[in-house]
């Protein structure tokens, strides 16, 4: 897994591989103060990362972040000021708000499905659906939005799917023969399509069932023969539409791709406020 510190070198590489040629050409010894603000409500996230963008830039930036990672905002607040010197500023400004504005997208419509399905026991899961190299900040900021983190990568934990059970000729065998593998403390879940492929997992080892694409019928059959026994994960074309009833199945967990695969950017800005010319 790339750390975070990579992941921001990496960009302030491909934004600026032969430096800032505008903002070098322009000034040289010149401070300023700024703000980075809201223009939408929201959740706001990536501040941390916005922060370690600016001291990998120029260390003797200083940030102050009047909000914190998870926060709702509303529009014109704002989340951080700045100071130092100018070019240092500019050269790590887009690079930031890039970071910024997807995390609290990310963050923002997490929230929603949490808000959703607030008054039941069901937790919003988020998925491996998403941008290659930043799945670590976005699954940070489904955290901030309220959301709980699926599995990090496929070494994280087992994960059997259709094509697994497919190919190992059913769901009993492909889940005797991963446990019979995997250490002991690697966790074991079964994907399932028919509530008869979920009573076979449920006399199984597996440590938990997920139902994919069920309707909300099924789903509730699938609980009712669980009775408790397994945690059931509903999976498979959740929206803010249909998330509450799903939740109201009682399955333990919701898993939702959209809030990464298909965030829309958190708009927000950064604004110099003050020029200090030294």
């Amino acid at each position: 897994m790339k750390s975070i510190e990579q992941i921001i070198d990496n960009a302030l590489r491909e934004d600026a591989p032969e430096g800032d040629v505008t903002a070098e050409a322009l000034f040289e010894h010149e401070t300023s103060e700024a703000v980075i603000f809201a223009k939408q409500d929201g959740v706001v996230s990536g501040i941390a990362v916005a922060r370690m963008v600016f001291e990998r830039v120029d260390k003797t930036i200083m940030f102050k972040a009047i909000q914190s990672d998870g926060a709702r905002v509303e529009k014109d607040d704002v989340i951080a000021i700045l100071k130092g010197k100018t070019r240092a500023l500019l050269k790590g400004e887009r690079t930031a708000l890039n970071f910024m504005a997807r995390m609290s997208g990310i963050a923002s419509a997490t929230r929603l499905y949490v808000d959703a399905i607030e008054g039941t026991h069901a937790k919003i899961y988020d998925t491996r659906k998403t941008v290659p190299n930043l799945r670590v900040l976005d699954k940070r900021a489904v955290s901030h939005g309220g959301g709980m983190n699926h599995r990090m990568s496929l070494s994280d934990m087992a994960l059997i799917k259709d094509n697994h059970v497919y190919a190992a000729g059913g769901v009993k065998e492909a889940v005797q023969r991963v446990k019979e593998t995997v250490p002991s403390e690697i966790l074991v879940q079964v994907e399932v399509e028919t509530f008869e492929q979920c009573e076979e997992a449920l006399k199984t080892d597996c440590d938990s069932i997920m139902l994919d694409n069920m309707n909300v019928d099924m789903m509730r059959r699938c609980v009712k023969a669980s009775a408790g026994l397994k945690p059931l994960e509903a999976s498979g074309n959740i929206t803010l539409t249909n998330v509450l009833e799903v939740a109201r199945t009682g399955v333990e967990r919701i898993s939702v791709g959209a809030i990464t695969h298909s965030v829309i950017a958190f708009d927000l800005s950064m604004r110099f406020s003050h020029k200090d010319v030294t």
